[in-house]
């Protein structure tokens, strides 16, 4: 970037001549040197999944995990840097939590939604803190359905029908805008969720991945839990046998 050493990029209360906040922008270049998180919504709940790059074959499978409840019905996935991702998630357990006692209900999710993009987004005002290096994606059922949001480094939040952060994100949106997710249920969803990760991951120059799957949704009984073991597989020998055809073609 044209900042560097110039100055501007020292403080993230520090704005550039031409109106821009480098250390926000170096945080989201954390987000795309990230393994890829999806997030989609299907006519009968939300579908997350996260490319979780393996750094090390030592590492123990289904350890540092990206994919976290933080409610009943709510889910959170990270992308960027998993120490700062962890940081947000205790924040957004909080923040349900609190709000669960004084109101004695589940949080909605656009309130949730507005609370954490807010806390991230005040980590951009002081100089004597950073943003986070990470981007998240919300999905939950409250009783106005399936919701999902995706937050951004700078405290940017929009609500989506279907979401990608990371390295992938570009091939990934690519995919998700050709799928007619109003009519597809989480089941066929998983499975879509499952060919675009395995599509966007590059053999050639990235490590091996753990591929997370986790869904809400009405066969969940509209809470947030872990795409059970059976379907996982059966996803993953889907999206592998997608790409074998796109290869052979």
């Amino acid at each position: 970037m044209s900042s560097i050493g110039t100055g501007y990029d020292l403080s993230v209360t520090t704005f550039s001549p031409d109106g821009r906040v480098f250390q926000v922008e170096y945080a989201t270049k954390a987000v795309d040197n990230s393994g890829t998180v999806v997030g989609i919504k299907c006519k009968d709940g939300i579908v997350l999944g996260v490319e979780k790059l393996v750094t090390s074959k030592m590492i123990l499978e289904g350890s540092n995990r990206r994919i976290h409840s933080v409610h009943r019905h709510l889910g959170l996935a990270v992308a960027g840097l998993a120490a700062d991702g962890r940081q947000i998630v205790s924040r957004t357990k909080s923040e349900a939590a609190s709000y669960e006692k004084v109101y004695g209900e589940p949080i909605p999710v656009k309130e949730l939604a507005d609370r954490v993009a807010s806390y991230v987004h005040l980590c951009t005002l002081y100089w004597w803190l950073r943003p986070f290096g990470c981007g998240v994606i919300l999905g939950g059922y409250d009783r106005d359905g399936p919701q999902l949001y995706m937050i951004e480094p700078s405290g940017v939040s929009y609500k989506y029908f279907g979401a990608a952060l990371g390295k992938g994100r570009q091939a990934a949106k690519t995919e998700i805008e050709k799928l007619k997710l109003s009519e597809l249920t989480c089941r066929e969803g998983i499975v879509e969720v499952a060919k675009i990760i395995y599509g966007v991951h590059d053999e050639a120059k990235d490590k091996a991945f753990e591929l997370e799957l986790s869904w809400i949704c009405d066969e969940s009984k509209r809470q947030h839990q872990k795409v059970p073991n059976e379907l996982l597989e059966q996803a993953k020998a889907a999206a592998q046998a997608a790409l074998e055809e796109m290869d052979a073609d």
